[in-house]
């Protein structure tokens, strides 16, 4: 398993909160003493769970840690990271805002970052007035995150190009499904322009596997076969965990080796 696991490097977090904050658990100081018990931890230096690199911790954040340890009936458990209740949510775009922004964007996809949050602050003066307008890193961060890029204003107005600008709008469109790296790989196999003769003097067209991070679009594993069947399907996908790590989810188009017993019971085994 990767060390950049999510889940494996919660853990890791967690048994070094318990780590640093477990003394004082096992041993409280007495009365008048835990502030000078924390201000030493806190001019301590610890190792990183992830980069290794030395790291400290503030005076608050090991007391927040620690009276969070002492409530909890397991203190490790309780010491794991946990996301927030507002992540993936906009919460400086109002309803009102997030409406405005995307009619704005509709109507002008080639308007700047810098233009929409402009205009959008015209419009809700008007809209809201006792609320304040979002500043332009809240307006990009939303666009950003939205996958509403800027988009050049085409050469020829025919009607293939408004159908496919109608299509565009009329759709969801995303830069990526999720928001982290790891968290979910796409696996696919693409047949080959070519044919190639084969040691049994076969002409067969290759089957191209690749398997991408949906997050950071990055390539764990391209490899060219010679067919499309499950053994195939799991020795590319074996080399793709090895060299980047286990997601916590895999989306495929439902092909037959991809949801053959043997491989999605594997999953099950890894966690995905």
């Amino acid at each position: 398993m990767s060390s950049n696991d999510p889940l494996l490097l919660r853990d890791r977090w967690a048994r070094l909160r318990f780590a640093i904050v477990g003394p004082l658990l096992a041993a409280p100081p007495k009365g008048g003493e835990l502030k000078a018990a924390l201000t030493e931890l806190a001019q301590r230096t610890w190792l990183h769970p992830r980069t290794g690199e030395p790291v400290r911790f503030g005076y608050s954040t090991l007391e927040k840690w620690l009276y969070a340890a002492r409530k909890a009936d397991d203190p490790v458990h309780a010491l794991r990271e946990r996301p927030r209740g507002t992540a993936g949510k906009s919460t400086s775009l109002s309803t009102m805002a997030v409406e405005e922004l995307t009619a704005l964007y509709r109507e002008n996809p080639n308007w700047s970052v810098q233009l929409v949050a402009d205009n959008l602050r015209v419009v809700l003066a008007d809209k809201e007035p006792d609320r304040p307008a979002p500043s332009y890193a809240s307006v990009r961060r939303f666009m950003k995150r939205r996958g509403l890029c800027r988009q050049s204003l085409p050469q020829r107005d025919t009607d293939g190009v408004r159908a496919a600008r109608e299509r565009l709008e009329t759709r969801e469109v995303r830069s990526y499904e999720v928001d982290s790296v790891g968290a979910l790989y796409h696996a696919d196999f693409h047949d080959g322009s070519r044919k190639v003769l084969t040691k049994r003097g076969e002409l067969v067209t290759p089957q191209l596997f690749g398997c991408i991070d949906d997050h950071s679009r990055l390539i764990c594993h391209l490899q060219w076969y010679t067919n499309e069947d499950t053994e195939t399907f799991v020795h590319g996908m074996s080399q793709a965990f090895l060299r980047r790590g286990l997601p916590r989810a895999l989306m495929t188009d439902n092909g037959p080796a991809m949801i053959s017993g043997e491989f999605t019971e594997g999953l099950a085994r890894l966690g995905i």
